[in-house]
């Protein structure tokens, strides 16, 4: 296999990733661009809980059912976890895959076409432009990246290289959200106004406290430094300590609690479904109400995003509620998709308006069937990994149904709802330039003065509606409206 750089002179020049970003385009019918009839080398950086239980697993088990593909490869910096992971590859698909302490190594001496990232959240981002900077293939566990300014970058590097990259939100590979999009754009619910969604869990013992700690977890066994990115300047480094280890979802320096672990699911399917990407203003509120286990990261939360297109979005959660959950809906002037919790939808709900709204007495509340629902036996994590290993097939990074670019408005939107809640402040988000600026009341003013110049609605993006369910019904009264000047009526009063 050739290579259009040498990776260990890459290696060696991507120590930032300012660097990274700035490294120049590679052709996206590179020399390791996969046909159909061509095995596909994958390499795992990071398998730890999410990476081994879905990602190693699934695609041995894919490997089995026959697809052209083959787990050669092991990075992980713990090594019972290490050993553990390749142990469990030859046992089901009877190759033996080379371990790596440091990813880099791996990329470095492997004939790799593609790599499945699993570490926690603040490594993302560097390992992601790694690898396609590297000329392979990605597919990254959520959230994309920690930061926002982060997701653009990979956002840009993913479009110069031209590699195929699936973010790990596998409720995405689901056909109902493009059958939503479709219905949204064709009015079934008039003008688009809100949707709500959610991700609520409870536990007796708090949330992620239910990884388990083991004594075999230590500084002798984990290569701790490079697990913190002290040298990548990724986080500081601190005492060894098993429960950010294993836990590390529960800090801010790692993760981001229920906004990145669970929130971003939730709302990628929710901007697919809408068709909505980048949002303009976010807010973000809650605390740590009960869970007072050690832990950064509030267990009550909720995020308001509002879009361009005259769009809000609400996400919102406890982690100590799970039985009085709201439910997945979607709010337009003329009716409503209601989804109730989870994923696996064979039906959601039309809710209509009254016809005094409607003027259409036809419309009547009904159950619609998901065209395409996921079989029985099939988890959608299966549907994720197959999208993944097609369009790396296809070379076709517009395959793949969580691409970058759709990441990235999914983590602007959870993130900047974290930041607002960690730094008391409104933000506005412009995604055409990336800049993050405070909320500087401009935002309500832009809609006053579409309102006092009655101007038409905004929409989502792909409306083929034109004005319907957009519009008001001005009572003949109104006529009599508008200002005295000098103490005479308006012109119809």
């Amino acid at each position: 296999m050739s290579e259009p750089v040498n990776r260990r002179d890459f290696i060696k020049t991507t120590g930032t990733l300012a660097a990274a970003a700035g490294v120049s385009s590679l052709a996206s019918t590179s020399a390791n661009a996969k046909g159909s009839n061509e095995r596909i080398r994958i390499g795992f950086i990071g398998p730890g809980g999410r990476g081994f239980g879905a990602h190693v697993k699934t695609l041995a088990k894919m490997k089995n059912n026959g697809a052209n593909i083959e787990l050669v490869a092991v990075a992980e910096v713990y090594s019972k976890q290490r050993d553990k992971v390749a142990d469990y590859i030859k046992q089901q698909n009877g190759n033996a895959p080379a371990k790596y302490v440091d990813y880099r190594d791996m990329i470095e001496k492997e004939e790799l076409d593609a790599v499945c990232i699993g570490t926690p959240d603040h490594w993302h981002c560097k390992q992601i432009i790694d690898s396609l900077n590297a000329d392979l293939h990605v597919y990254c566990e959520k959230p994309m990246t920690k930061y926002v300014e982060e997701a653009m970058q990979v956002a840009d590097v993913w479009k110069k290289t031209g590699k195929v990259m699936q973010v790990g939100v596998q409720s995405s590979s689901l056909p109902v959200w493009s059958q939503v999009n479709e219905l949204l754009n064709e009015g079934k619910l008039g003008k688009v106004l809100q949707f709500q969604t959610e991700y609520f869990r409870n536990s007796n013992m708090g949330q992620w406290r239910y990884y388990a700690l083991e004594k075999e977890m230590n500084p002798k066994t984990i290569d701790w430094k490079r697990w913190l990115g002290v040298e990548e300047g990724l986080a500081e480094d601190v005492p060894f300590d098993r429960a950010v280890y294993r836990q590390w979802r529960r800090f801010w320096p790692y993760g981001s609690g229920m906004f990145t672990d669970l929130f971003v699911h939730r709302t990628t399917t929710m901007l697919k479904g809408t068709g909505l990407r980048f949002p303009s203003r976010v807010v973000g509120a809650g605390g740590i109400y009960m869970e007072y286990d050690g832990r950064d990261v509030p267990d009550v939360a909720t995020v308001v995003a509002d879009f361009d297109s005259g769009v809000q979005g609400l996400i919102n959660a406890t982690m100590c509620c799970q039985e009085s959950r709201i439910q997945q809906t979607i709010r337009g002037h003329y009716g409503s998709f209601v989804f109730g919790n989870g994923e696996n939808f064979q039906t959601f709900k039309f809710i209509p308006e009254r016809p005094q709204v409607t003027h259409n007495s036809k419309l009547k509340e009904e159950d619609i069937k998901v065209n395409i629902p996921l079989a029985k036996g099939v988890h959608s994590t299966d549907l994720h990994f197959q999208n993944w290993i097609d369009a790396i097939s296809k070379n076709d990074p517009s395959f793949c149904n969580n691409p970058p670019d759709l990441g990235a408005a999914a983590i602007a939107t959870v993130i900047l709802g974290a930041r607002s809640y960690r730094e008391d402040r409104v933000f506005y988000f412009d995604g055409k330039t990336g800049s993050i600026t405070d909320g500087n009341g401009s935002w309500s003013k832009q809609w006053e003065e579409r309102s006092h110049a009655r101007k038409e609605a905004a929409h989502i993006p792909g409306w083929t509606a034109g004005n319907y369910g957009s519009t008001l019904d001005e009572p003949e009264y109104m006529k009599l409206a508008g200002p005295w000047i000098n103490g005479k009526p308006p012109q119809n009063g």
